[in-house]
Formats: C-alpha cells, sequence, structure tokens
C-alpha cells in the first residue's frame, strides 16, 4: 500500500490549528477490501480519498466506532426515538435525484460557515460517490415527504456512517443522532459488528454528540480502545 503526506492546511475543527492528513494513494488498488482494512487503523473516506489525520502536535482527532452487541441506548437517545415515532426509515441502495436539494438546503442553512459551503451538485457527487463502494441510502419520511438522508457504507464487519443531511426545520428533534440509532438498527439487522462514526474531537462541540453513544471504541496508540461510562 502507498501512503502520501498532505500540505498543512487550516483545520476544520479547532480555531487556530494547522491539519495535515496522511492518504491511501495506490489508486490502482483501492478496493472495498483496501477500505476495510484501512478504516479498522483510523482511516475514512471522502469521495474516492480514503486517509487520515496526521498532525505532528495535535492528536485529538479519534476514530470512533460502536460494537453494535454493546450498544445500549441512553435515556436522552430513548426520547430521540420516542420523540420521533412518526417519522419512517426506508433503506435503499441507489443516490436519488430528490437527494441533493435536501443537501444543497441543509448545507446552505446550517453549515454556511463550513468548507463545504455553498453546495454544489459536483460537491455533493465528489463527496458521497465512490467507484469501489456502494453506499446504502436510509431515507427518513415525515408522512410522505422526504426529510432527511444517512448515507453509510456496507463493509463486511460493519456499516461506515458517512454523513447525515435533513429538512433544517426540524433541528429540535435531533435527526443526526435519530439517524446514527437506526444506523445501529440496520448494523444489529444485517449482524454487524461496528457501525463506524468518523472522528470524534472532543473540543469540537459539533462533534461531541457522538461520545454519548455508549460503549464506543476509539483509536489511538494504533489500537482500538474500549470507552464506557465509567471511564469518563
Amino acid at each position: 500500500m502507498k501512503f502520501g503526506l498532505t500540505q498543512q492546511f487550516e483545520c476544520s475543527y479547532i480555531e487556530g490549528q494547522q491539519e495535515q492528513l496522511l492518504v491511501f494513494v495506490d489508486e490502482h488498488q483501492t478496493s472495498l477490501h483496501h477500505y476495510e482494512l484501512l478504516i479498522s487503523s483510523g482511516f475514512r473516506r471522502s469521495g474516492e480519498q480514503i486517509y487520515r489525520p496526521h498532525c505532528a502536535t495535535c492528536q485529538a482527532c479519534q476514530s470512533i466506532r460502536i460494537p453494535v452487541h454493546l450498544f445500549r441506548p441512553s435515556k436522552s437517545q430513548s426520547r430521540v426515538l420516542k420523540r420521533n415515532q412518526d417519522l419512517r426509515v426506508l433503506v435503499n441502495n441507489k443516490d436519488q435525484a430528490e437527494y441533493y436539494a435536501l443537501y444543497e438546503n441543509y448545507i446552505n442553512e446550517r453549515h454556511s460557515d463550513g468548507s463545504m459551503y455553498p453546495a454544489s451538485h459536483q460537491q455533493y457527487m465528489s463527496f458521497i460517490r465512490c467507484e469501489w463502494a456502494n453506499p446504502i441510502y436510509l431515507e427518513i419520511y415525515q408522512g410522505n415527504e422526504l426529510v432527511g438522508v444517512a448515507v453509510t457504507d456496507e463493509l463486511h464487519q460493519g456499516l461506515s456512517a458517512l454523513y447525515t443531511f435533513f429538512k433544517p426545520e426540524l433541528a429540535n428533534r435531533s435527526i443526526g443522532t435519530y439517524a446514527i440509532l437506526k444506523q445501529i438498527e440496520l448494523a444489529e439487522s444485517r449482524q454487524k459488528q461496528f457501525l463506524y462514526l468518523g472522528y470524534q474531537v472532543d473540543s469540537c462541540q459539533k462533534m461531541n454528540y457522538k461520545r454519548n453513544f455508549m460503549p464506543h471504541e476509539r483509536f489511538f496508540n494504533n489500537k482500538w480502545q474500549l470507552i464506557s461510562k465509567k471511564d469518563r
């Protein structure tokens, strides 16, 4: 396997920090098998690119995954499920044209201060699509209206949550948490070991919701380490 280092650039998560990525560059060998090997070592994908933070003076980004068979929803997560009982989830294996309008509205309304703003169809495609991976789309409906989509990759040992976007008017329903809970249910129904959630950054408020799924494992010191409530 071949890897390369990016130049340093402004960190997306911690103000004033510089970020650098270790990137898998052997494009001719990229496959779902390679991705599975790399994600088990703390990597993640964005479109075709497989990467892992590799910052000389900062270890704040930790890959996080949920052992599906150990997970139990907290009281607040159970309340999220109850609050959203009127929603229903369907699983689709193909990207649909109607997803983009929802994504565009979500990015432009909720993340106008982020690197993904302004949304464009080309940016959406390059972020979500991948030749060697076929994402699963969890469609969230309120009545007959599509109000959210959770995109996840199916691997042999688990699911990897790529991104969730939803109708901004439903922000008070904790749709992000709801989508993770539904992906855990899907992983369990498909007898998967893990749901990968990407990176946890404790000092980044936007990322902190991930650490509330207990127990979970974090990848640091080159191994996965179990974190439970008693460790916090």
